[in-house]
């Protein structure tokens, strides 16, 4: 696979196997083979991610079970976009 485009490069200038990979790299893994649902998890929290027509909707889940939903818009670059998600809820 080739590699990723430069981390400040917006994520709609990414094919769908670049978005793909770097979903793979976040750890994230597709939810029932779907390419547009992705579960990622950590200690502190989980998330589904879900590549929508118009944003990148990121769905976090607490382990206290509250609910953070945030759309971030294809537009902001993947390095943003990785640090909006890894910052959790």
């Amino acid at each position: 696979m080739p590699p990723l485009p430069p981390p400040t490069t917006p994520l709609n200038q990414h094919s769908l196997r670049a978005l793909e990979e770097w979903l793979l790299t976040l750890g994230a893994e597709p939810i029932d083979g779907d390419r547009c649902r992705w579960s990622l998890e950590t200690e502190a929290w989980t998330a589904e991610l879900r590549l929508e027509r118009e944003d990148l909707v990121v769905v976090w889940n607490n382990r206290d079970a509250d609910v953070s939903p945030c759309s971030l818009p294809y537009g902001l670059s993947r390095e943003d976009v990785t640090a909006a998600i890894q910052a959790g809820p």
